[in-house]
């Protein structure tokens, strides 16, 4: 058993080394839950990726601090935990939520691992030494600061640019790139933003080659999304719609896409994301982790997760200093030339928490206690 004695729950408040621009609006600055587990001497990590709105999803930080202090931290304080898969029985009576409880059950894998003695990518039934790299960037103001942005990102050796893009951000900003490199491998990501009215303009990015277009319909759909990938050469990658494995089974039955983009946060938690890695695995359909802006701690989850085998096309895990002009783990992430992030084999995440750091940044905690054990 895994014996969890308090869970911490703290909100951070860290300034984005660049403003990050897509079709939800502009983001400066992130406020982050992170989760502090104790148990019998050791300490885990877990991040909710709940935005500060509403946009991505319908949790928000503050949905998942209330949720986590008022339902999911007293249950998994109050359960018999065996395992980090354990958690996703533990928390089955409530719907929903799966940001929050993702935090909680992620730092349960960390400790895990911690018991058990090896990484979490091992744990978590990880084959890869290094994942390979890409970058995804935001709106930009012009086109001309966009094609500095891609310069810079390609001569740090990423392997694949993904584009945000909107109406008024997207033809011509796809000609733009592929006018100055044709060869490069290029995706872009709308975040739910068109509708079937654009669908002509959609259909028209074939002849940019690119690797995928991500979600570019409703964040909960599919039927219309498998009538335009039938008008399209180029894949779908459905990112918002797959909430957990039978999400991704209706998506592929369907054929509404050719591609799945993986958030651990998304779909609750490493239980879930291993799910929806396994169905789609065994249907020949390729994933990618994509990323929500995390810091040092969620991204160190985001490359155990993409050591699996069906993590095939290169993810949105870069480096700690795109994002952060201090990280809050050490060492901080980073990319080589070969635009690869090196998987840690340490004991768990691999990385170490600066918790000096993390108490500068806290602007709110607070501490649920296990009930005192009664023993023989």
């Amino acid at each position: 058993m895994l014996h969890i004695d308090a869970i911490h729950l703290r909100e951070i408040n860290m300034p984005l080394a660049h403003p990050f621009e897509t079709s939800f609006g502009m983001t400066t600055s992130r406020r982050i839950l992170l989760i502090e587990l104790e148990s019998e001497g050791l300490t885990s990590w877990g991040e909710c990726v709940a935005g500060e709105h509403p946009y991505f999803s319908d949790e928000t930080i503050d949905t998942a601090w209330i949720i986590t202090e008022a339902e999911l931290g007293p249950r998994l304080l109050d359960a018999d935990v065996e395992r980090g898969g354990s958690c996703a029985k533990i928390f089955g009576q409530i719907r929903g939520h799966r940001m929050a409880k993702a935090a909680l059950e992620n730092a349960v894998w960390d400790l895990e691992a911690q018991v058990k003695r090896v990484s979490l990518s091992e744990l978590l039934g990880g084959t890869r030494s290094v994942i390979p790299c890409g970058v995804s960037i935001g709106i930009q103001s012009s086109i001309p600061h966009l094609i500095d942005k891609i310069e810079t990102e390609l001569a740090a050796g990423y392997q694949r640019i993904k584009l945000k893009c909107k109406p008024g951000w997207d033809t011509n900003v796809f000609e733009a790139v592929r006018n100055r490199w044709p060869d490069i491998t290029l995706s872009c990501d709308a975040n739910s933003v068109y509708r079937m009215r654009d669908l002509n303009c959609i259909v028209d990015w074939d002849r940019f080659n690119l690797l995928m277009i991500e979600q570019p319909l409703w964040w909960d759909d599919f039927y219309f999304h498998s009538l335009l990938q039938k008008r399209l050469e180029t894949p779908l990658c459905l990112d918002e719609s797959i909430r957990n494995r039978r999400d991704a089974l209706a998506a592929i039955a369907m054929e509404s896409c050719g591609i799945i983009n993986i958030k651990v946060g998304r779909v609750g938690g490493f239980s879930e994301a291993i799910g929806v890695h396994n169905i789609a695995e065994e249907r020949a359909v390729p994933v990618w982790c994509g990323g929500m802006l995390e810091t040092g701690i969620g991204r160190s989850h985001n490359i155990a997760l993409s050591s699996l085998p069906n993590f095939t096309l290169p993810g949105d895990v870069s480096a700690s200093s795109r994002y952060w002009s201090q990280d809050i783990i050490e060492p901080a992430v980073t990319v080589n030339d070969k635009g690869e992030i090196v998987v840690p084999t340490a004991v768990g995440r691999g990385f170490e928490v600066q918790r000096d750091r993390i108490d500068a940044l806290t602007v709110r905690r607070q501490t649920l206690q296990a009930k005192a054990r009664v023993t023989a």
